[in-house]
């Protein structure tokens, strides 16, 4: 086809509107530049986090057994031993998350550089996929991190999770490995899992596909309220990491106080009370 200088122009405008109608490619960190990321998801991208907000393992009380599992099944992922998803479930405040960040620290404190965390957005799961793709090309070992995973009704995107996990042809990478919190054992909702079985032809088929998510996760790790000593541990070893000048008695009778007033005893009220504490003593928290 010919073209004559009059169309030139015409032909040229078109192709540059069509280069700004196309989607750009995907961009990609280098995952060399940081020890945590945050998938995101709109770019393709696994941003980088210069600076991770966790708490020391030493803090984390009131849960040495999943604490001691977790962080034995993620050091041998980072030595390129055979390891587990995680699902860490259960009471809210008590830890589940922190855990998984402090495992992490712990485990490039021991080997440095061995291990990434990856975290992605609950409602970027359906984006898992690409993610898995892009790590399945690099060599770093790869922990990926959702926090607060649950699904509600009508919500089809736990399949794809189920695939990445462990169901789909190319399988979960060697060098990845999945760990999730929720307060759901099963991920579900209680009266989705019944409305399924009152509607379906097969219930126990319906109810079984949607259970059958948590089945994915080799560990389960469950959390459980705290008792009030474990409560005051929490609470005295912040007191003591921060230097918080406050006397033994006082503290605890203040600590049980604002439990109190919080209707509960949990990892998350007793930072919130010493954090309380600090800014009535003038001190501030590392």
């Amino acid at each position: 086809m010919s073209t004559t200088p009059d169309t030139e122009p015409l032909l040229k405008r078109i192709a540059e509107a069509l280069e700004r109608l196309s989607p750009p490619p995907a961009a990609t960190s280098g995952l060399d530049a940081a020890d945590a990321f945050v998938w995101n998801a709109e770019a393709g991208r696994a941003d980088p986090v210069a600076e991770v907000s966790r708490v020391d393992m030493s803090l984390i009380k009131g849960v040495d057994r999943v604490r001691d599992i977790l962080l034995d099944n993620t050091r041998r992922f980072a030595r390129g031993l055979p390891a587990n998803n995680a699902l860490l479930w259960g009471a809210r405040g008590m830890g589940k998350s922190s855990l998984v960040k402090a495992v992490h620290a712990a485990v490039n404190a021991e080997t440095p550089n061995s291990l990434i965390l990856i975290e992605i957005h609950r409602e970027d799961i359906e984006s898992l996929p690409r993610l898995m793709g892009q790590l399945r090309a690099q060599e770093r070992r790869a922990v990926i991190f959702c926090d607060d995973l649950s699904f509600d009704h009508d919500d089809t995107s736990y399949k794809s999770l189920k695939a990445v996990l462990e169901g789909g042809i190319e399988g979960r990478p060697r060098n990845v490995i999945f760990y999730a919190t929720s307060n759901r054992r099963h991920l579900m909702p209680r009266d989705m899992m019944e409305n399924e079985r009152s509607t379906a032809i097969n219930p126990s088929e319906a109810v079984e596909e949607k259970v059958s998510l948590s089945d994915r996760f080799g560990l389960w790790l469950g959390f459980h309220n705290c008792s009030q000593s474990d409560y005051l541990d929490m609470v005295a070893g912040y007191a003591k990491h921060h230097g918080l000048k406050v006397d033994d008695e006082t503290l605890n009778a203040e600590a049980i106080e604002w439990a109190a007033t919080r209707g509960g005893r949990s990892g998350r009220v007793a930072w919130q009370f010493i954090q309380d504490l600090a800014g009535r003593l003038g001190q501030s928290l590392d």
